[in-house]
């Protein structure tokens, strides 16, 4: 039975395997971009089997995957900032990015965005990502690398270990990756499905869902401009 996160894991194995550490560099290098998204909840487990297996050293395989993390990362935050300026307006139907988004973007940032880049390095999927928004608002670079490396450090680490101990246990995992396909298939739905009712505006843009608010088809004398004089 054809399984796509399996056929990723395939890929990932085989790059490792023959490319060695340059291959893992690279490999990080993608997945912190984020664009195709190659996990790291693959990656890192199977360095860390190849570890246990004597191919790769730990210091060899942490410095490549932290190195890869870097450059991916900041790949993606050069993208957010130079799309900037031209982000404003993009989107389909209801659902598009304004100056004021822009701003609120900005003022959260400005309070928070060092802790949010590193718990977001903990987080799968939103550590990928995290990047381009710390970009399109313009983030001092040195602080968004070293934020970026401590949250980095900790997740490398233990999925590392996790392929260390799992070991000769790798076959036995992979058999379960057509269950996170089901997992997967069913979350792009879901996104598919929300942003479509976004777009129609059903629901309004934004997190939690909540239903648009539609503007009144004839405004009252009240909300009229009267004329001066």
């Amino acid at each position: 039975m054809f399984s796509l996160i399996g056929s990723v894991a395939d890929f990932i194995t085989t790059v490792l395997t023959t490319v060695g550490l340059p291959g893992l560099f690279a490999l990080m290098v993608v997945e912190s971009f984020g664009l195709p998204p190659v996990p790291s909840e693959i990656i890192l487990p199977f360095t860390g089997f190849l570890v246990a297996e004597g191919t790769f050293s730990l210091g060899g395989s942490l410095v490549a995957a932290l190195a890869g993390v870097l450059v991916g990362s900041f790949a993606a935050y050069a993208v957010g900032r130079w799309w900037r300026e031209r982000v404003t307006g993009f989107g389909l139907g209801r659902l598009r990015l304004q100056a004021r988004h822009l701003e609120r973007m900005d003022r959260f940032f400005a309070r928070r965005g060092e802790l949010t880049v590193a718990l977001a390095r903990l987080v799968p999927v939103v550590r990928a990502y995290i990047s381009y928004p710390a970009g399109t608002v313009e983030m001092k670079p040195v602080r968004f690398g070293v934020y970026t490396l401590l949250g980095s450090i900790p997740f490398t680490l233990a999925l590392v270990y996790a392929g260390m101990v799992l070991r000769s246990n790798w076959t036995a995992v992979s058999s379960y990756f057509r269950y996170i396909d089901y997992l997967l298939v069913a979350a792009v739905l879901f996104v598919v499905a929300y942003l479509l009712l976004q777009i129609s505006g059903v629901f309004a843009p934004g997190w939690p869902p909540r239903r648009a608010t539609r503007a009144p088809a004839n405004p009252t004398a009240s909300e009229v401009e009267r004329p001066s004089g």
